[in-house]
């Protein structure tokens, strides 16, 4: 483990990032016999999941085995970095809110049928979490919502607990990425790997397209590769079988009370958006839907909704492509129990895909020496981007994991 190594970081997400951050805190790294490279195919770091996700952190998330480890690491990162200051951490209360919304309280209804498209639900609550949940009155604080329709408010953990937290996901990659450049980190972007030569006896050769220039530039001096480009992973190691899975959400301007707000939404029979009215797209009747809904710092209120397979993964992170509709449905659906939100600007309307993975997520070795992967987080992949990193850099600069036992999220277990 003494010789030279040439690390190259295939993708400049949070993961890729928070790699390359521990790569340079490892106490085995050295500036004169490590050089750590990241290839991120977009014009930018953080052009994906990592820069539209909403940035929730919790002891409550998924896989158990690397949760604590990276709700610890976030608090040690914010405190040693001025998280609070340069990325938003800060710690903020959970629950869910069902409301039923009375068609007095709707503008807009069309009578319409019952056989649409099912509401589905992004991954965010395991069983496990569903049952931390508990019954309580809703919060003085939480002031944004409209009392009159919420029928209950179930908070997450017990009263006073810190075990949810949160981060501005772009400010924090961006920041991670920042830390680590500073620390000697190459970052190339518009660089679209095409190619990772590999035999049985390890790495031959890495080949990335320069987008800017056209030119495709091969790389022979590659010693170790992390393949951690999200959803994008699978078309670099078709073994790992990592896709995507397209998420909507939209950001608002407001500033109001920090909470973190799931939701189940009873809307009235027949309700068809007024957007889809004017449109002349009259939306079938959905019953529920649960869009979620997070106060984030710097004035900002993030909202997600939906996932959708509906628009293939696009070849990068830049020509990702929203549903509009799907946009305002949601802006539609929060209207009804946030007289607040329903009156505040709008500062984007995005989409982006989330990577999964049927067990995923997959971090450590896989079975080609020097070639690792870490992807597959689905909407976890910020809060369990700092556990992620601090194991990669133990499994490339020690030869295995300390920090956490991790062996179920071994990549070779799937044969990779």
């Amino acid at each position: 483990m003494e010789e030279k190594r040439r690390i190259y970081i295939i993708g400049g997400g949070i993961i890729g990032c928070t790699s390359a951050y521990y790569l340079t805190r490892h106490p085995k790294f050295g500036a004169t016999k490590h050089s750590i490279t990241v290839l991120e195919a977009a014009p930018s770091i953080a052009s994906g999941a990592s820069g539209k996700a909403g940035g929730l952190l919790g002891l409550w998330a998924y896989p158990a085995c690397i949760v604590p480890l990276s709700f610890k690491l976030h608090a040690e990162l914010a405190a040693e970095h001025g998280g609070a200051e340069k990325w938003g951490y800060r710690a903020l209360k959970c629950g869910t809110i069902s409301a039923t919304v009375p068609s007095e309280k709707i503008e807009s209804l069309k009578s319409s049928s019952n056989d649409g498209k099912a509401w589905e639900k992004l991954p965010k609550q395991d069983e496990a979490a569903q049952t931390l949940f508990k019954d309580a009155e809703l919060p003085p604080g939480l002031d944004w919502v409209d009392a009159s329709v919420i029928d209950g408010w179930r908070e997450m953990g017990s009263p006073g607990a810190t075990d949810t937290a949160q981060v501005h996901p772009f400010h924090f990659t961006t920041s991670i990425a920042k830390l680590a450049e500073d620390a000697g980190v190459l970052f190339r972007t518009n660089a679209k790997v095409t190619a990772l030569d590999t035999t049985k006896a390890g790495i031959q050769s890495l080949s990335y397209l320069d987008r800017a220039t056209g030119e495709t530039i091969t790389i022979s001096d590659a010693t170790d590769v992390l393949v951690s480009a999200g959803p994008w992973s699978g078309r670099v190691l078709p073994k790992c079988k990592v896709d995507g899975l397209r998420a909507h959400s939209v950001v608002y301007e407001a500033d109001v009370s920090p909470f973190a707000v799931f939701t189940d939404i009873e809307l009235p029979e027949g309700f068809v958006p007024e957007h889809r009215l004017k449109s002349g797209q009259g939306k079938r009747h959905r019953g529920t839907v649960d869009p979620e809904i997070y106060a984030r710092p710097f004035g900002e209120v993030y909202a997600c909704g939906e996932p959708d397979s509906a628009i293939p993964l696009p070849e990068t992170a830049d020509l990702v492509e929203f549903d509009e509709m799907q946009c305002d449905d949601m802006i539609s659906y929060i209207s009804t129990v946030s007289p607040v939100l329903a009156a505040a600007p709008l500062k984007a309307k995005q989409a982006c895909y989330l990577p999964q993975h049927s067990n995923g997520p997959l971090i450590g070795k896989t079975s080609i020496p020097g070639v690792f992967l870490a992807s597959g987080h689905t909407c976890w992949g910020i809060q369990n981007g700092p556990a992620t990193g601090k194991l990669i850099a133990e499994y490339i600069l020690d030869g295995q994991a300390t920090s956490a036992r991790a062996d179920q999220l071994d990549p070779r277990r799937y044969k990779i």
